[in-house]
């Protein structure tokens, strides 16, 4: 029991420690600028999937953001089109913000279970030894 809480837990970890890279990537990219005849750099969102049985959780894969971005008019950036317009990637901060705290606090919850799933572990090994 104590050994399933804690790979339950570790997959729950890998997932949210996934999601943590997928929006740090995310929001560092988030000003990235491209001409427009190029694509726009394109969000990463982390597609997780349930186990089967007590197996926990796992990354299914990724989807991604609209290559089509948002067209800004910025005549004076290097990388405009004879319109004066660049690409910038369709990511919203708020968003981003928000999917960074939930990742976050998953990821903390994970990592108290596999403490506190040691510690009994070990309190059951003390009593052993008695």
């Amino acid at each position: 029991m104590t050994f399933d809480a804690i790979g339950i837990a570790s997959t729950g970890l890998t997932v949210h420690r996934k999601w943590l890279d997928a929006v740090s990537d995310n929001l560092a990219n988030i000003n990235t600028v491209k001409p427009t005849d190029g694509s726009a750099f394109q969000a990463r969102y982390v597609v997780a999937e349930e186990g089967q049985g007590t197996t926990g959780v796992f990354v299914a894969g990724a989807a991604y953001g609209s290559e089509e971005g948002r067209l800004v008019f910025e005549p004076a950036h290097p990388l405009a089109d004879a319109e004066g317009y660049v690409r910038y990637p369709e990511i919203d901060l708020a968003s981003q913000m928000g999917q960074l705290i939930m990742a976050q606090r998953g990821y903390q919850a994970n990592a108290a279970v596999v403490d506190r799933a040691k510690d009994t572990y070990e309190a059951a090994l003390q009593i052993g030894r008695s």
